[in-house]
């Protein structure tokens, strides 16, 4: 069997142990007589693998009592709707910063339901930084402040925190989510796409403060209001049961086999070093984004030339490192190199780049 070094922003690759296990219990498990993909999302035996993936991820994300833990559908792009039909209900107002595409749908769709207000973008560079904040362009009755923490296509990241006050702040961790601490209490709500971080495409997981729950707008569906789900422990009706499952075993990966999220992030810390220090001393390749916002999960780069792109893409994918090609807004080549992303991956890719750049400078 021969397994790719598969660098897609997603779905990504999942780390080899979980797979194995999942194999392993795939038509029995644990003495159940079935699969996870096949048993009532009401027995017994499932309700303990939901209970456990959502303790597990309260213990490795330190995720405080005052936040219910949701798991949803629907990928992060519902939330673009939910969230500002579940809290853009008091002055109608939200402040919304633009570092991409996905910052930018999320400030689309909240402007369908109230006053959303652009206080920062980095467009006009393509995305490749992030914006620095005025606190004086907040609206200060704003219902909540909204940002894109990582940026899958254009690879930057907020390094640090916005200040919003006693404004709730809202994230779209999804291609960031499980890769570093995050302190969970400095935002109102959290959500993220599982299929980039931790687990097959399908589950979407909230994390929001309690008293953000129960001000829906009246227009709201019953299934895009986050009380809904409170309520019902994210039982309201059949949930994504095997990629929950998966998210659990990912957890435990990350937990029991990486030792939590501070050597997840230095993990990372290292991967990432060693794609961006070739880039920085490279004749051929450069990265696109300014230094100081770079991404540790998504690494976009170029040659200056498209054809000589396309020929990079071609030969890579010929040699075990597929789905490299760049997002079409940016071009060239984008390596995500998520939490399953193996080291070895990285230096593998490097040393095909240096000999790439040997033939063809």
């Amino acid at each position: 069997m021969a397994r790719v070094y598969n660098f897609s922003a997603g779905p990504s690759m999942l780390p080899e142990s979980v797979l194995r296990k999942a194999a392993d219990e795939m038509l029995d498990y644990q003495g159940s007589g079935q699969s996870v993909m096949e048993m009532s999302h009401r027995s017994k035996v499932y309700d303990a693998i939901i209970k456990e993936a959502e303790a597990l991820l309260r213990e490795v994300m330190n995720i405080p009592d005052n936040y219910k833990v949701l798991f949803l559908q629907g990928g992060a792009s519902s939330q673009f709707a939910m969230v500002p039909m579940n809290l853009m209900t008091k002055s109608g107002k939200a402040d919304y910063v633009i570092t991409g595409q996905w910052a930018k749908k999320a400030y689309k769709e909240g402007a369908r339901y109230g006053k959303a207000n652009i206080v920062a973008s980095s467009e006009d560079k393509t995305f490749s930084y992030i914006p620095k904040l005025d606190p004086s362009t907040f609206t200060k009755d704003a219902d909540y402040f909204h940002i894109c923490m990582n940026n899958t296509i254009y690879g930057t990241v907020y390094h640090e925190i916005p200040d919003t006050g006693d404004v709730p702040l809202v994230a779209d961790i999804s291609s960031c989510i499980l890769s570093q601490p995050i302190d969970v209490s400095k935002f109102g709500v959290l959500y993220a796409g599982a299929q980039k971080n931790m687990a097959p495409a399908g589950l979407t997981v909230v994390i929001i403060r309690e008293d953000l729950i129960g001000h829906a707008m009246d227009i709201t569906p019953t299934m895009f209001n986050y009380q809904t789900h409170a309520d019902n422990g994210s039982m309201f009706n059949t949930p994504p049961c095997y990629t929950i499952y998966i998210a659990k075993l990912v957890l435990e990966w990350i937990k029991n086999e990486m030792g939590g999220l501070e050597k997840m992030k230095e993990y990372n810390e290292k991967k990432a070093k060693i794609l961006y220090d070739f880039l920085d001393s490279s004749k051929l390749f450069k990265g696109t984004v300014v230094p100081e916002d770079r991404s540790l999960m998504n690494v976009p780069f170029v040659t200056g030339d498209a054809d000589m792109d396309a020929k990079f893409v071609k030969e890579a994918t010929e040699h075990g490192f597929v789905n490299i090609k760049g997002h079409r807004s940016v071009g060239g080549m984008r390596a995500s190199i998520y939490n399953a992303m193996p080291i070895e991956g990285v230096e593998k890719l490097v040393a095909f780049m240096k000999e790439f750049e040997e033939r063809n400078v």
